[in-house]
């Protein structure tokens, strides 16, 4: 079982328009709306895959219940964390060229007994977990070392960890000694105080990061792939040239991607890389925030190109 964490799960609303263009009219073309949050959307990729999974996420109010019913109809396993506040919507809005905005809400801020609750569950869940991947943003009032401690927990029950943040979370969660890592290369930014430009500066950052503590370190680049520091060496995986529509979830797509491999063969940290970036890729090419299939992702994936960083 693979154990997901979403601390701020959000409605998203997808909206698609001819064009976007700064003080010109746009004219929608489509609408839609699903639950979103970087671990919901990791367990729809997993599920899709055919890995057993589950999601924990919190729940409150209207918005709360449309995301319980949204990812019932996923069709996965799932775990909820009721809260007093109303959980959070966010607004996509994409045109045919594949520029995208993506507006998002802070989410509701969690108490000290609604952050107990959400710890107990992930906790109680580790004894059936083979992964915990513990994605997105904290929630308001949500302490910056709460996934470190959940990460601390499932070592002690020798589940294996992923974390998919950013800003102080993840600069307390990889001293918490995660199994792998996976920022954007704007939370590696932040991560490791530089910014970074060539390819020399991603492997660098891949490097540093992974000396901060986790076992495993991998850069997601977007359209340029991914560069990762394993305990094997360094590698990078170069995808081919595709018309992206909508690269908002490639990420997510990526972590599920890596995740699906690893769980069937711990030592493949390359080849999961290249499965994560084939599955990034493969969903970039869709529109809207949406998902590749398997199949989908696998036509990619003999397309990219991995190889030993020197």
């Amino acid at each position: 079982m693979i154990v997901t964490l979403t601390v701020n799960p959000a409605i998203d609303r997808i909206i698609g328009v001819d064009h976007l263009a700064f003080e010109d009219r746009s004219y929608i073309l489509s609408s839609r709306e699903s639950a979103g949050g970087r671990g919901i959307n990791a367990s729809l990729v997993l599920h899709s895959f055919g890995s057993p999974t589950l999601a924990v996420f919190t729940s409150g109010g209207e918005a709360g219940q449309r995301i319980e019913g949204h990812i019932r109809g996923f069709g996965y396993e799932f775990q909820v964390v009721n809260i007093g506040k109303e959980s959070r919507s966010n607004l996509t809005v994409t045109d045919r060229q594949g520029l995208t905005v993506n507006l998002n809400e802070p989410g509701p801020e969690l108490d000290t007994k609604e952050l107990s609750a959400l710890e107990t569950a992930v906790k109680g869940l580790l004894s059936r977990a083979s992964w915990l991947m513990l994605c997105g943003s904290l929630a308001p009032g949500a302490p910056c070392e709460f996934y470190a401690k959940l990460i601390a927990a499932a070592r002690r029950k020798k589940v294996k960890t992923l974390l998919h943040t950013g800003g102080e979370a993840l600069a307390q969660g990889v001293e918490a000694k995660p199994t792998v890592v996976t920022p954007n290369q704007h939370e590696a930014e932040r991560l490791v105080g530089r910014t970074l430009v060539t390819r020399a500066h991603y492997l660098e950052a891949a490097q540093r990061i992974r000396a901060m503590g986790p076992e495993s370190a991998v850069l997601s680049l977007g359209s340029r792939g991914a560069v990762a520091s394993f305990p094997e060496g360094m590698y990078e995986a170069i995808p081919p040239r595709v018309d992206a529509l909508c690269p908002i979830g490639a990420g997510d797509a990526l972590t599920a991607g890596y995740i699906w491999r690893m769980q069937r063969d711990a030592k493949a940290h390359p080849d999961a890389m290249r499965w994560g970036v084939a599955a990034g890729t493969a969903s970039s090419r869709l529109p809207g925030v949406a998902f590749a299939t398997f199949d989908q992702t696998e036509e990619i994936y003999r397309r990219v190109e991995l190889r030993r960083a020197e």
